[in-house]
């Protein structure tokens, strides 16, 4: 999945460049011999003035791309489908240009600039495909990118899906295994194999199947955080976020597990990069300040490590100020883990505010005089911006806990491990300390199945005001 998210960020740039280059390549070729001889240059646009508009109207034809359907994500898609996209994509640029030339005459007087420019469009992106195209196929050829799946099913269409896929590596996919059903005697077997050989995907195809059996591929594709892909006129109850795609001419469709997939993913990330860098920078001064106090304080060590459960349910360090005495902290970093450990214990069953799988002490007498503070105003979690650079964690999402807390999760409250946790997130902006777990977990799911970027941008910004509404430290 994430080579087919890097392939599809990269189509976009690389359209853009290849389109600039076969407008420069038409300015050039114009200006040429073979074509002067021919018919002189009578128009006075400059270079300059032809590449600033030729920057602006490649923009326009990736825009129209995007509409034509180049820029999907997934799929085995045939190349005869891209470059019938694409001859279309570009005629339907040449229109658009036809129409500024007829309203605006100033910006091109030589129409051969405009037709060689269209045909060497269609030739360079074309060929910027098949490369891409060539170096997926080895890549997935020498095992780099494929998606490892558990192919469940005894019909003759999943024999042959075994057979495709084994004989033609360019479909990116590697069959970890292939039983002919889903029961309680293979399950623990198949638990084992996924978490060994890093499975990604469960593919499902059976002619005939119970809804004990259709019931257990769910469960076990939930719990394990696996894409689930079924032949069709399976799970039909299921069909309100599904994908279709060919594969050796059987058509699979997909279970989609989150809104946030394909192109929302790229977005997301490239915003988490680019807003966490940004607001490292910002809180730049406060963080140099906070270190300095908790040194003086307590001393070292300033950041404090916190093992989490993350996106898929794999385990990360959270970084975070240290806003406990040393003796009380727990975490590889420091010592006597045992009495920390056993202390927290007591303080749980003694002064736990919180119901669930989760804890909250209350009136924590661990916490340092300056730990309170820069928890009461989130300033312990600055480090985190971090995390998020690093691709462990998003600004917004879910929140996370610590792997003792999730073993206690029933089934329904796992579904928060599809997406990256975040610094910040919708529960935390709708009651912080205050909501139950079950309150928050619901708050989390409502957040996964209808992300959208404007979202996240609300989020955002509610979470200052969430922050100084906070009335006191539990």
């Amino acid at each position: 999945m994430r080579l087919d998210l890097f392939f599809a960020a990269i189509r976009v740039p690389l359209d853009y460049a290849l389109l600039i280059l076969a407008g420069t390549s038409a300015w050039f070729l114009r200006f040429s011999d073979s074509v002067t001889e021919i018919r002189s240059v009578t128009f006075g646009l400059t270079f300059e003035e032809f590449f600033s508009t030729l920057l602006l109207v490649a923009l326009l034809w990736v825009i129209i791309f995007a509409f034509t359907g180049l820029y999907t994500i997934g799929g085995n898609k045939k190349f005869s489908d891209e470059l019938k996209k694409t001859i279309i994509g570009c005629f339907a640029g040449l229109a658009v240009v036809t129409l500024i030339i007829f309203f605006r005459r100033e910006l091109f007087d030589s129409r051969f600039l405009v037709v060689a420019a269209t045909a060497l469009g269609i030739l360079y992106v074309l060929i910027g495909r098949l490369l891409l195209r060539i170096i997926k196929i080895i890549l997935f050829k020498n095992n780099i990118g494929n998606r490892r799946i558990i192919l469940i099913g005894d019909t003759d269409a999943a024999d042959s899906l075994v057979a495709a896929m084994k004989n033609t590596p360019g479909f990116g996919y590697k069959i970890v295994k292939h039983v002919p059903e889903m029961n309680s005697k293979n399950l623990k077997e198949l638990t084992t194999l996924i978490r060994r050989k890093n499975v990604e995907e469960v593919l499902f195809i059976k002619s005939k199947f119970s809804e004990k059996e259709s019931e257990m591929v769910l469960v076990f594709c939930s719990e394990h955080h696996l894409t689930l892909k079924f032949a069709p006129d399976i799970f039909s109850s299921y069909q309100r976020a599904t994908g279709i795609d060919t594969i050796a001419g059987i058509p699979i469709v997909e279970l989609k597990r989150t809104r946030l997939e394909g192109w929302g993913k790229i977005i997301k990330r490239l915003a988490d990069i680019f807003f966490g860098l940004l607001l490292l920078i910002i809180s730049l001064p406060i963080t140099i300040l906070a270190t300095l106090i908790i040194a003086f304080e307590t001393g070292a060590p300033i950041v404090f490590k916190n093992r989490r459960v993350g996106e898929s349910g794999k385990e990360f360090e959270t970084l975070k100020f240290r806003s406990m005495h040393q003796k009380f902290s727990i975490g590889t970093q420091f010592k006597n883990q045992k009495e920390a450990m056993d202390f927290e214990k007591t303080l749980i069953k003694k002064q736990n505010s919180k119901k669930g799988p989760i804890y909250k002490i209350k009136d924590d007498p661990r916490i340092t005089k300056f730990g309170g503070f820069i928890r009461r105003w989130s300033i312990d979690e600055l480090p985190q911006f971090i995390n998020v650079i690093r691709g462990q964690m998003s600004l917004v999402g879910p929140r996370p806990h610590q792997p003792r807390e999730v073993e206690k999760y029933e089934l329904h409250h796992k579904k928060v491990h599809t997406i990256k946790p975040g610094i910040t997130g919708l529960a935390q902006i709708s009651g912080r300390s205050d909501l139950t777990f079950e309150e928050e977990n619901r708050l989390d799911v409502f957040y996964i199945e209808n992300w959208s970027l404007l979202m996240d941008i609300a989020i955002l910004i509610k979470t200052p005001w969430a922050v100084l509404r906070r009335r006191k430290v539990l």
